[in-house]
């Protein structure tokens, strides 16, 4: 249903987007990006930048770098950002764990493309998510895009929305941890893709790079599971436990 009302409402030249947070939510986390002084915003998997579009509106005034692979949307996401000088859109790439180039699984849901392809179960659930077509993209990592775009930033903050693919880009940040002060994460209740990790593991990892979670918004509920499948974490690393 869900995805039939977005295909009409796009052909009405509106969009409805799933993405998760009611306003008290956006109104948290742009709190704790001025608590903690984020100076710069990487915004992973930006599909039309309804993340960035959210945070600004919510008074983040900082700097924000978009990175979207796919380039059927790409010229939506440059429509968004076009006169706010403080929003960049990086040149199309995906984000994992090392460079090369990628295949992508471009879904119905262009927000539910991935790198991962959808595993048994979701193929046959989640029928308007399935593959319609696939793209080749050039991939980079964290750690390429921090020493490329992010040098003069004095405290970074990572929102990836991967769709399966957060343990990569995790795996991406090398030697770089340091310079990141707190990410927000997609993370998994109920594995969807090949290979895509629950969130156990991730939170695990965070905790031990010193991240602690500030914020957990409900995400994405399935009516053919009955069960939420994800939900978005919001880390930040706080000196001595404060």
């Amino acid at each position: 249903m869900v995805g039939t009302l977005r295909k009409f409402t796009r052909r009405m030249g509106f969009d409805v987007s799933p993405f998760p947070g009611s306003a008290v939510h956006w109104e948290r986390l742009v709190t704790m990006l001025a608590a903690h002084n984020i100076d710069c915003v990487l915004d992973i998997g930006a599909n039309t930048g309804q993340y960035a579009r959210a945070i600004r509106s919510n008074g983040y005034t900082g700097q924000i770098i978009s990175f979207e692979p796919l380039s059927g949307v790409r010229a939506e996401l440059e429509r968004h950002a076009a006169g706010d000088r403080n929003w960049q859109i990086a040149a199309q790439t995906a984000v994992g764990s090392a460079a090369g180039q990628a295949e992508i699984n471009i879904s119905g849901e262009s927000d539910m493309s991935s790198i991962l392809p959808l595993d048994a179960t979701a193929h046959e659930k989640l029928k308007s998510s399935r593959a319609a077509a696939t793209e080749t993209v050039p991939i980079t990592t964290l750690e390429n895009i921090l020493e490329s775009h992010a040098q003069d930033a004095a405290a970074i903050f990572v929102k990836s929305d991967t769709q399966g693919y957060e343990d990569q880009v995790l795996e991406g940040i090398g030697n770089a941890w340091d310079r990141i002060c707190g990410l927000q994460l997609e993370l998994s209740l109920q594995p969807i893709y090949e290979g895509q990790p629950d969130h156990l593991p991730l939170l695990n990892q965070l905790a031990e790079k010193g991240f602690r979670p500030h914020l957990m918004i409900p995400g994405y509920w399935s009516r053919h599971y009955g069960r939420m499948l994800e939900y978005d974490a919001v880390f930040f690393r706080d000196e001595a436990g404060a």
